[in-house]
């Protein structure tokens, strides 16, 4: 049973979801919050998740750290991605191990999923298949984490659970051209192209890919109940369950953020995986999670939360 005054460690507890992360612990009355940061605590090697446990000694661990970004980030870093996800969770799980940390909570990605996974993807589908090429050596790393928390679960009694979230998107997140997702990329494309008089913006590949996104406070309330009450070994996917296309997202984003310009579509840049939408039926019986941000709702929150952090 977890204790309101239990120390909880959240990697990347300083980051997009993990801001969120911190401050809702916060609310619900939790007292010893420890997140540390990268430029202390170097997670990818193994002396810095040993410093990190020997310092905290953390009762709860929830691991959101990652090195991640949209498909051109991901093109660009395949051996990065892998090495850099791997590690941490490597390294921070075995030291649970050593330390009889009482819960340990990885976050992965839907990037695991194979490419082709009949939608929506339900957790059984994990392994039936080879995920998207551009994002493969993200989401395997993070996949093989999967099994090694339940290896530890099965071997060491670790007490390891595993998260599947959808795409996330809402305020804080990084709307950096070279490395954001679809989402903030869109958003600031489209305020850019207003503010300048532009007439026409860019969009990525042809438009026709589905994707399903979660609101990120959302995630964080998903996170943290099955923190709360979760203590299986079999993944849980994390998601709204609704599905659109990027070409309908676009012109939701550009009506949204009042650019009446052109959206041209440039068909040499990848699509990534052609489908994507969650059967969240596990989140909805084992955690009582459902998604209460509607998109539209969502994408007007982060659309005002970005114009708010530019210059008038």
């Amino acid at each position: 049973m977890i204790q309101k005054s239990d120390r909880i460690l959240v990697t990347g507890g300083a980051g997009f979801l993990g801001s969120f992360v911190v401050e809702k612990l916060k609310q619900r009355g939790y007292t010893d919050i420890v997140v540390p940061r990268r430029r202390e605590y170097d997670l990818t090697h193994e002396a810095g998740a040993i410093q990190l446990y020997r310092d905290f000694k953390p009762a709860i661990v929830l691991h959101l750290a990652a090195e991640v970004g949209g498909i051109g980030a991901n093109r660009d870093n395949p051996g990065r991605f892998f090495f850099a996800n791997m590690a941490m969770g490597l390294h921070l799980l075995e030291q649970a191990r050593i330390n009889n940390t009482r819960k340990f909570v990885q976050v992965g990605t839907i990037c695991a999923y194979p490419k082709f996974t009949p939608v929506p993807f339900k957790e059984d589908d994990l392994w039936n298949g080879f995920p998207e090429e551009t994002n493969a050596p993200y989401g395997i790393a993070k996949k093989a984490l999967l099994t090694m928390c339940q290896s530890y679960r099965q071997q060491y009694g670790t007490n390891a659970i595993y998260l599947l979230p959808v795409n996330l998107y809402g305020p804080r997140d990084n709307f950096d051209l070279a490395t954001s997702h679809v989402i903030p990329a869109l958003i600031r494309k489209c305020i850019e192209a207003r503010r300048s008089g532009a007439k026409e913006i860019t969009a990525w590949g042809t438009g026709s890919a589905s994707r399903e996104f979660l609101y990120v406070e959302d995630c964080a309330e998903g996170l943290i109940a099955a923190m709360e009450k979760y203590e299986s070994a079999e993944p849980i996917n994390l998601g709204s369950g609704r599905e659109i296309t990027i070409r309908e997202l676009t012109e939701m984003i550009a009506k949204l953020c009042r650019f009446e310009g052109q959206i041209s579509w440039d068909t040499g840049k990848p699509d990534g995986q052609p489908r994507r939408c969650l059967d969240v039926t596990r989140a909805k019986n084992e955690l009582d999670f459902v998604a209460s941000t509607a998109l539209e709702e969502g994408l007007r929150r982060t659309i005002d939360w970005y114009e708010s952090t530019l210059p008038a």
